[in-house]
């Protein structure tokens, strides 16, 4: 049996009872932290659980995942994942593997930032396809600019669309709310398309479900004053605003 665990949106704490009922019940547990950065430490999950932990690096879940679907076809394997566990396609790839190996699998949901962009007061069933605005040297300096097709497609059809910034997990690296913005500038200065400028208004969403959540809305310029440095930390291109949205958003406006 191999169980998918959500662990929530922040800390260890994020847990439902269900996921960590189902950790305690697991013969062994892997987590990762490579798809999402979570304010927890294997020792404090270890601690938490009452179970030792072991921590796989990208290659071990994409590459050298049999080691693992071994395990679970005698075994109660637990992955212990940031988030929801489908957000990230890397977890769907490995339950389509071991439902192709006969190894039967569970799912325990929790929080993401798919369901807690709600509490920017904009509409989640007015999302469009979301993007990941990449650091530009794993993209070997080229710009992004598929990214830039996803905004101006949503735009297009009035809907928002969801930024989420980079992260390099090894390197405990996260992308600034600036940076992933400068990228967009720079790819609009390339594309002159009008999908993105300073005067354009955008939400910026950080720390999401923690104590010191931040929510802002303002024009890009006014964003790139404040020098945002919170992670980590999502950007909201707003399509068209329902009236309720525009009202929510007034109180976290930001002006310089």
């Amino acid at each position: 049996m191999l169980y998918f665990i959500s662990l929530g949106l922040h800390d260890e704490k994020d847990m439902s009872l269900k996921a960590l009922e189902t950790a305690r019940a697991c013969d062994l547990l892997f987590a990762e932290f490579y798809t999402t950065k979570l304010e927890t430490t294997k020792e404090k999950l270890e601690e938490l659980i009452g179970k030792p932990i072991k921590l796989l690096s990208r290659k071990d879940l994409e590459e050298n995942y049999q080691a693992i679907l071994e395990e679970a076809k005698d075994k109660k394997v637990g992955l212990l994942v940031g988030g929801d566990a489908f957000v990230a396609t890397t977890h769907v790839a490995l339950r389509l593997e071991a439902m192709k190996q006969g190894i039967e699998t569970r799912v325990i949901h929790g929080s993401s930032i798919i369901s807690a962009i709600g509490e920017t007061g904009l509409h989640v069933y007015k999302f469009g396809a979301s993007i990941t605005i990449p650091f530009l040297e794993k993209t070997k300096g080229k710009l992004p600019e598929s990214v830039y097709e996803v905004i101006k497609m949503n735009k297009a059809r009035g809907l928002h669309t969801l930024c989420l910034l980079d992260i390099v997990a090894e390197a405990n690296k996260l992308m600034k709310i600036n940076e992933g913005i400068k990228i967009l500038l720079e790819i609009e200065a390339k594309r002159k398309e009008g999908v993105i400028s300073l005067e354009d208004e955008i939400v910026v969403f950080a720390r999401a479900g923690s104590e010191k959540s931040l929510l802002a809305f303002g024009k890009v310029k006014d964003i790139l004053e404040r020098n945002f440095e919170d992670v980590p930390a999502v950007i909201i291109i707003p399509g068209l605003l329902h009236f309720t949205e525009k009202e929510f958003l007034k109180n976290f406006r930001i002006c310089i």
